[in-house]
């Protein structure tokens, strides 16, 4: 009797133990999206289970089940781009075929605009190419001298035109000519921009970089190095670079340190309070037009139901609160502006939603058209050594840091920020922004057409209101109209801040003429019945018979 009571007693005090991990374990559960987006390494399961297969022709065009003349209108249009294609990019197309091989970037990026089951008719009827030989302030001219606008920003670095970016280029050869590339020693626009960054920043140091990746992995390890802890939260959707930052599908490692959590979610604070063993906790503003959702891809999109609902004022609460439990808890809060830095404003997402972070890394624009990666931060998080400890040191030191050219083609940059034609630019950006959003908008609720526009500032995405297995095909139809687009297709477009009015109509005239086009050809034909969750699950019903 008496060793049951032992054991009974035992087992109490286990249970008593273990309750908090448990309990834990619980709140980490209930804080993640119900997405596989918030479950990464499911996510990597599942997609390791996905067979590819084709379609063939009679399938490409009636995988809606449409009926036989509405099947015959998108035919009949896909044969007419498919000739338009070949008659405006022949020697584009024709360059874009012989690097392929070669060039494993093109392959990835080629193979991933459209929903791989489409991907072999659109690769042989419609390249365009991936070759340009000039750019304007927003156009770019490629081999068979179409011009074009574009709306693909360089991801993020088109800032304020072209031709502003190579000017700064210019100037920087001129600037540090004397000295040239040569690494391991500063040239004196290094201390100009430190002087800079720090006043825009609100930050005590400065770590230079040669990407947006580098100094987001830089950020992560000085917050474990401070605190002593191991694990990073980032948030669902949220795009930082690779390797632990971005775990799921696309990273082949696993990742064991990162906390994939919902943004904009009171049980996240919760977890955030509760555990010992967060590090920092990585902030991308981006996910603002698009909380816990992945950067939204035409290659992804089987059906429409996208949605987005940037709320300046909420997410400005929500930052709010996370910085106040970082505070409290002694984690890292990091933004990742490398994409939204300088363009929601001069001082970037700390200044326009007002509320600073210990740690902010910029990339892309800050380079003036040059490759590069700065971290700010407070000085205590900055510090690579430790005095009373000299051998406990964080050793991270890029060769090509500092690289003159790269610093040179900086300092023009920041320099031109504190111009009066820059500030003028940024003075009621939002509202400008927003109404030529509106615009577009009511004008294709006034033609009928299928597809709205959102944005954050001048990032913007394409939204599809009705079910449909063919949204994708609407990139195909801007650049047979001089729209030209990245290889994530209307997910996103990027516009450059001081675009100017007429520009921006013929760019409004060509996106309508564009889905007026499509409307035309049949692609948004519906069935009145469909809905996009049984668009999806006819979807994985094909899948699981590929699988079979």
């Amino acid at each position: 009797m008496d060793s049951i009571l032992a054991m009974i007693a035992a087992g109490l005090v286990v249970l008593a133990a273990s309750a908090p991990a448990v309990r834990q374990r619980f709140q980490l559960s209930l804080a993640k999206h119900r997405s596989l987006a918030g479950y990464p390494r499911l996510a990597r399961r599942i997609a390791s289970l996905v067979r590819g297969y084709q379609y063939d022709d009679a399938c490409f065009f009636s995988a809606d089940e449409a009926p036989g003349d509405v099947v015959a209108r998108g035919a009949a249009g896909f044969q007419r781009l498919a000739r338009l294609y070949s008659l405006r990019f022949p020697k584009t197309a024709r360059l874009t075929i012989e690097a392929r091989d070669g060039l494993s970037d093109l392959q990835f990026t080629s193979a991933y605009r459209v929903p791989f089951q489409f991907r072999a008719l659109i690769q042989e009827h419609l390249n365009a190419g991936a070759f340009v030989l000039a750019s304007t302030d927003v156009t770019l001219t490629d081999l068979d001298g179409n011009e074009t606008y574009d709306l693909t920003g360089s991801y993020g670095l088109n800032v304020f035109g072209y031709d502003f970016l190579k000017d700064c280029v210019k100037r920087s050869s001129e600037t540090v000519a004397a000295l040239g590339p040569v690494l391991g020693h500063y040239h004196p626009v290094v201390a100009d921009n430190v002087r800079r960054l720090r006043e825009i920043s609100g930050q005590d140091e400065i770590s230079f970089h040669m990407s947006g990746t580098e100094a987001v992995m830089q950020a992560v390890q000085l917050a474990r190095y401070h605190t002593g802890r191991t694990h990073l939260v980032r948030f669902c959707g949220a795009y930082h670079g690779w390797g632990e930052v971005q775990p799921g599908i696309g990273n082949p490692a696993p990742v064991a340190h990162t906390y994939t959590l919902k943004d904009l979610d009171e049980r996240t604070l919760r977890v955030l309070r509760n555990r010992r063993d967060i590090a920092c906790v990585l902030v991308n503003p981006l996910q603002a037009l698009h909380p816990n959702a992945a950067a939204p891809s035409d290659s992804a999109l089987v059906a429409g139901g996208r949605s987005t609902r940037f709320d300046r004022r909420a997410y400005t609460d929500w930052l709010r609160r996370l910085q106040a439990v970082c505070k409290e808890r002694g984690i890292v809060l990091i933004y990742d502006e490398v994409f939204v830095g300088f363009r929601l404003g001069q001082g970037g997402a700390q200044e326009y939603f007002g509320v600073p972070a210990d740690l902010v890394v910029y990339g892309k624009t800050i380079g003036g058209g040059m490759p590069v990666g700065v971290l700010c931060g407070r000085s205590d998080l900055m510090r690579r050594f430790r005095d009373d400890r000299p051998l406990d040191v964080y050793l991270a030191r890029g060769t090509f840091n500092t690289h003159p050219y790269v610093m040179g083609a900086m300092r023009e940059f920041l320099a031109r920020l504190e111009t009066p034609a820059i500030q003028v630019v940024y003075e009621g950006l939002d509202e400008r922004w927003n109404a030529r959003a509106a615009r577009l908008n009511a004008r294709l609720e006034a033609d009928g057409l299928p597809v709205r526009v959102e944005n954050l500032s001048t990032i913007w995405t394409t939204l599809y209101p009705r079910p449909s297995r063919y949204n994708w095909m609407l990139q195909f139809y801007l650049r047979a109209e001089g729209l030209l687009l990245s290889w994530i297709g209307t997910g996103r477009f990027i516009f450059c801040l001081n675009l100017a009015d007429a520009d921006f109509e013929r760019i409004s005239d060509r996106f309508i003429a564009a889905a007026k086009a499509m409307w035309d050809d049949g692609w948004w034909w519906s069935d009145p019945a469909s809905t996009n969750a049984s668009v999806r699950r006819r979807i994985l019903g094909e899948m699981l018979m590929r699988k079979a």
